[in-house]
């Protein structure tokens, strides 16, 4: 009997993404940002660091 990997074998293209609010990249969505998908904003924390400044 063959163990279950934790990779994702389905289809990424079915999962959501959005843009990131620096560089515009498109973001999938990760089982990590599960809980909080609405509030990220951000690519990486290179992007987040850049974030501008609204003030």
């Amino acid at each position: 009997m063959r163990k279950p990997t934790l990779a994702f074998k389905g289809n990424k293209q079915a999962l959501p993404s959005k843009p990131c609010a620096v560089c515009q990249r498109p973001m999938t969505w990760r089982k990590r940002w599960a809980r909080d998908w609405a509030d990220v904003k951000y690519c990486s924390e290179a992007c987040r660091k850049a974030k501008p400044d609204h003030g």
